[in-house]
């Protein structure tokens, strides 16, 4: 399991501006290919590209935006308008300073250091890189390896951070590192690449990676933490359950989930640890006085350590016997007092559960306790760290609300670069209700216990079959951070390490330059996939049958591109000048423009067509099978909806992404 603080991931072109900001801003030269930048430490969205609004949560690291609008304001500051989709919608306004240029969406992956090979070296500039790696000089290589592997700091040293000792694969936990130019260059007989890629440093505090719990304390959290660094690892829950009329049920199948939790958090040695609060909301009683509150704390989170002191708390807990105001209630009240009333700061992850069958009052209703807005409740729970959940029951009494309230708790549970943590219970059912609340809360007590012992295994599965639903979440909850840190070692005494740096890699082994120490990956959408596929695949129908007749292969191959090239919903485009021309296919229009100008040449678009004349069927046959090979490969990442990552945080669709390796390109 994984703690749920997550973290979420270009190229910059002459000032423009779009009508209506339908679409983002094309990249220079594409057709098709939008620029999108990278949101750095401190970044922060404005409403306008102004920033006198104060207390604006800072973002994410390297969250993905597409760029909409550029805007050269007061004091001739540079701003971004820009949107997680392609599809017009907007998020606000960022400083382009507080951004980065990722022109070609390359990012890469690291091998695990248990393979027996070195970590890699992150070197100050390009020529220190590539003075070491062309020297042979391995004595010296070697000192320096030990020195930055060790974490001391080093005067003069050339390498400023190491890759972490333990590995984190990138199939099952996404991040980020992401590369901005690449060089090729000899290392005896073989090419190597140096890579210019951006890293975001350990903070000063943080311990030195040395297992598989450590290195997940160093996946950042998308705010600061407000606790000091060496504070015991803990997670705080607050409950906040609508105790109106139709509740009762739930509020005694809560009670007994809780009880149950506890159990297994005096079993696994974590008794406070993982502390529990409870508030229960009611309605406005101006209107309804018999309804006794609108708000009411039963358990602090300091009570809430203790199972007993739990208990004895909330055995007064009732649903009321009176009816409220109408179906809506006053939920936004009790979320807001658990944000400000709740002690969190002893707690390094904090929850808030909200339980209720209703849509809430927002400001603008009359009976509304307070004039917080939704936007603003869910900006406090950011600047507080705490993820909201909601439990929505979908009982038949509430069926005329059950969209308005699906909206507001979608909207108000959105956490940035993850996406919204709203589960419904369908009827309403008290079975799927407390089979919900329970997997969340033994999810979470899980994550405590790895963090605080080190415990690396997978808690157990049950062994009958989720409901997709709850699978969903789950993923979500499990799901680390986009942005991957290093060990920045490289700093004076004195001086504090840069919130992000630059850095070059050597992509192939000092003492072994036949092996590589990086994958370099493209990060491409599903939909570019998926256009990828048909491409190849109606070379491969054409190359097929051309194994028989080579010239007709040719004059086909050259329709085909023509064709295509004229096909106005063509995802990928063509930046070829005259398709159905040329002597490769990359030069005939079937190069898609997201794989142009990558490091890696793949041998299917640069194919001579007189090679392929001149090859004996044997070599045609061996082209064909790497060709179906890919095509495979595709079909079966793009049915594999566990690989793939939302960078909106929404459900996986077209646009969300997985960074594929540059050998498996064309």
């Amino acid at each position: 399991m994984k703690q749920v603080f997550f973290i979420f991931i270009l190229t910059i072109v002459s000032l423009q501006t779009l009508a209506k900001n339908d679409k983002p801003l094309l990249m220079a030269n594409k057709k098709n290919l939008y620029q999108r930048v990278l949101s750095l430490p401190d970044a922060q969205l404005f409403p306008q590209a102004k920033d006198t609004q104060k207390d604006i949560a800072p973002l994410p690291v390297f969250t993905v935006y597409y760029v909409y609008a550029r805007k050269n304001a007061e004091n001739n500051q540079q701003w971004l308008q820009v949107g997680l989709g392609r599809y017009g919608k907007t998020e606000g306004w960022i400083k382009e300073e507080k951004t980065l240029e990722w022109s070609q969406r390359l990012t890469l992956t690291f091998k695990d250091p248990k393979a027996g090979q070195d970590r890699v070296l992150l070197f100050k500039d390009k020529l220190s890189a590539e003075k070491l790696a062309t020297s042979s000089n391995l004595k010296e290589y070697k000192k320096i390896y030990q020195a930055a592997s060790s974490g001391k700091e080093q005067a003069n040293s050339p390498v400023v951070a190491i890759q972490p000792a333990e590995n984190i694969d990138i199939r099952n936990n996404f991040y980020l590192i992401p590369i901005h130019s690449y060089e090729e260059f000899f290392m005896k007989d073989e090419t190597a690449r140096l890579l210019l890629v951006s890293s975001i440093p350990l903070g000063e505090n943080d311990p030195s990676p040395s297992s598989v719990s450590e290195l997940k304390k160093i996946i950042d959290p998308p705010y600061q933490q407000e606790k000091p660094s060496d504070t015991p690892y803990a997670a705080g829950i607050t409950f906040v359950i609508d105790s109106t009329l139709s509740m009762q049920p739930y509020i005694d199948r809560t009670r007994k989930a809780v009880k149950t939790i506890y159990n297994h958090i005096e079993q696994a040695n974590l008794l406070g640890d993982v502390s529990f609060g409870l508030i229960a909301f009611r309605d406005n009683i101006g209107i309804t006085p018999n309804i006794e509150y609108v708000t009411k704390q039963y358990v602090s989170l300091k009570q809430g350590k203790n199972p007993e002191s739990f208990m004895d708390q909330v055995a007064d807990l009732k649903a009321t016997n009176f009816s409220s105001s109408g179906f809506v209630e006053d939920s936004f009240a009790g979320v807001h007092q658990a944000l400000q009333e709740m002690e969190w700061s002893p707690f390094a992850a904090r929850y808030i559960v909200l339980i209720t069958d209703a849509s809430s009052r927002d400001e603008k209703d009359p009976l509304s306790s307070s004039d917080t807005s939704l936007i603003k409740l869910r900006e406090l729970a950011q600047k507080k760290n705490v993820a909201i959940f909601v439990m929505h029951l979908l009982t038949s009494s509430g069926y005329a609300d059950h969209k308005m309230a699906e909206e507001q708790y979608k909207s108000l549970s959105e956490y940035p670069g993850i996406g919204d943590f709203y589960y419904s219970v369908p009827t309403g059912s008290t079975r799927d209700f407390g089979k919900a609340i329970e997997s969340l809360s033994t999810q979470i007590t899980a994550q405590v216990d790895q963090m605080k012992l080190g415990n690396s295994k997978e808690t157990t599965k049950e062994k009958e079959q989720e409901e997709t639903q709850l699978q969903s979440l789950k993923s979500k909850v499990e799901k680390l951070g986009y942005a991957f840190r290093m060990k920045y070692i490289n700093k004076k005494k004195g001086e504090k390490a840069p919130n992000v740096f630059k850095a070059w890699i050597v992509d192939k082994d000092f003492q072994n330059p036949e092996k590589k120490m990086v994958e370099v990956r493209v990060l491409l959408t599903r939909n570019q996939l998926s256009d990828l596929h048909i491409i190849l695949k109606q070379i491969l129908d054409t190359a097929e049958k051309g194994v028989i007749s080579p010239k007709n292969f040719l004059n086909e191959l050259k329709s085909l591109a023509a064709t295509t090239s004229r096909d106005p919903d063509q995802l990928g485009g063509t930046t070829a000048i005259t398709a159905g021309e040329g002597h490769s296919l990359s030069e005939m229009g079937f190069m898609r423009e997201y794989i142009e100008g990558l490091p890696y040449t793949g041998e299917v678009m640069t194919m001579s067509l007189d090679d392929w004349q001149s090859w004996p069927v044997k070599r045609q046959i061996e082209f064909l099978q790497n060709l179906e090979n890919k095509i495979n490969y595709y079909q079966n990442l793009h049915e594999n909806i566990d690989l793939w990552v939302s960078l909106k945080g929404s459900s996986i669709d077209g646009d969300s992404v997985f960074p594929i390796p540059l050998d498996m390109l064309p």
